[in-house]
């Protein structure tokens, strides 16, 4: 406890490092993977294969995601940009563990009745909480709090904003698989033009956003990193 406690903010940033590691390394896998998934001229079974693997890349993402919050607001008390600490930050702690649970019990569960209600409960985590980012970052960057809005710590409510930003293409790409999800039992009962169609429509879409997602992902971490104002 005693090195913890003397190596807290030290010991914060090496996770929220490897968090974001997680987050643009998985979220580049899945990229990749995807090409396989909506390759028509591949058997379905290896196709399946490779939408099973993107699930799999996608769940260290998702880890990473969801661990940025608490972390970078642990670290925000500690920097006295953010005031909530205390109390509010063991329930934050324990609200994360609730969310890892959801996350995680929903990866488990694919393929059975319980994948789509506990997917839908962790969609709506993010229908609630990007809305809370975004509005208490822009008040902040208007000088209306929560966060501190001083010279020199603006970059905390931008990182906010962009990180909730890149939130909203999150939810875009979960979409997106959750319709990969649909179509596939469709396909295995035998081929189907328009449902290929809409494959290879939704990772159009998917790709175009994605790389809005790594610019926001990567403006997130600068204004971490660099704190320019």
């Amino acid at each position: 406890m005693d090195f913890f406690a003397s190596n807290e903010l030290a010991i914060l940033r090496w996770l929220h490092i490897v968090a974001m590691v997680y987050w643009l390394g998985g979220e580049w896998g899945v990229f990749q993977t995807s090409y396989k998934v909506v390759n028509h001229n591949l058997p379905l079974e290896e196709r399946m294969r490779h939408m099973n693997t993107a699930y799999r890349i996608d769940i260290m993402a998702r880890t990473g995601i969801i661990s940025l919050l608490p972390l970078g607001l642990h670290m925000g008390y500690i920097w006295g940009v953010q005031p909530l600490g205390g109390g509010w930050l063991v329930g934050m702690w324990l609200l994360w563990a609730a969310w890892m649970a959801l996350t995680w019990g929903a990866f488990a569960t694919r393929g059975t009745k319980w994948f789509k209600p506990l997917s839908d409960i962790e969609d709506w985590t993010r229908y609630l909480l990007i809305p809370t980012l975004l509005f208490t970052s822009i008040s902040s960057l208007m000088g209306n709090g929560p966060f501190a809005g001083g010279e020199g710590q603006l970059w905390y409510a931008a990182k906010i904003l962009t990180f909730g930003l890149a939130l909203i293409i999150g939810v875009i790409l979960r979409l997106i698989m959750h319709e990969w999800q649909k179509m596939f039992p469709v396909l295995a009962e035998g081929s189907n033009p328009e449902v290929e169609a809409k494959l290879k429509s939704s990772i159009n879409l998917g790709r175009s956003v994605a790389y809005v997602y790594w610019i926001l992902i990567l403006t997130t971490a600068f204004f971490g990193a660099v704190k320019p104002f």
